[in-house]
């Protein structure tokens, strides 16, 4: 993680974070061990939200270590893989973003992109913008996903001005 998700100047130690193995059903409905990084305040939470979503059997494409993408959030983005840490600052801001404190997780990004404007994150997901459309592994409040997230207090940005379909985010 140091000099990749974990930043020299991050505002966030390691001690605050923790290290979550996770299974899953991934789309092919194949169980996998997905790997996760997150703040300790909200660990508890993703433990029982994902042995909800993996007790009714539902898919997420990967879920690794964004290290794995050298911490490049477009990258893993374009994989479709599911994410929480990485010191970052938010797409075309200069501030930290929720997940920079491990405190926001990214769920199926391909198909539930971040929407700011006329910018599109991840570039490759501009076929999921249209929330109208039906399609596969799309969030919406009728989702599985968004209904296990909200029940544990996490806020949804699909509701938010800038859509960000694939959030999840937890205030302190």
């Amino acid at each position: 993680m140091q000099g990749k998700s974990m930043k020299d100047n991050a505002k966030i130690g390691y001690d605050q974070l923790r290290y979550l193995m996770l299974p899953y059903y991934d789309f092919d409905g194949h169980v996998q061990k997905g790997e996760l990084v997150c703040n300790i305040i909200i660990a508890h939470d993703l433990l029982c939200v994902f042995r909800d979503l993996f007790s009714e059997q539902y898919p997420i494409c990967s879920i690794r270590l964004v290290d794995d993408f050298d911490a490049d959030d477009e990258a893993s983005m374009q994989a479709n893989n599911t994410s929480c840490f990485n010191y970052r600052p938010v797409p075309g801001m200069n501030k930290i973003s929720r997940h920079a404190l491990g405190l926001a997780i990214d769920i199926n990004p391909l198909q539930n992109p971040y929407i700011r404007g006329s910018k599109v994150h991840p570039a490759t997901a501009t076929e999921y913008v249209d929330r109208t459309k039906d399609f596969p592994y799309k969030i919406d409040k009728d989702n599985l996903c968004y209904k296990v997230f909200t029940s544990y207090g996490f806020t949804w940005g699909g509701i938010w001005r800038n859509k960000d379909y694939q959030h999840f985010e937890k205030r302190r």
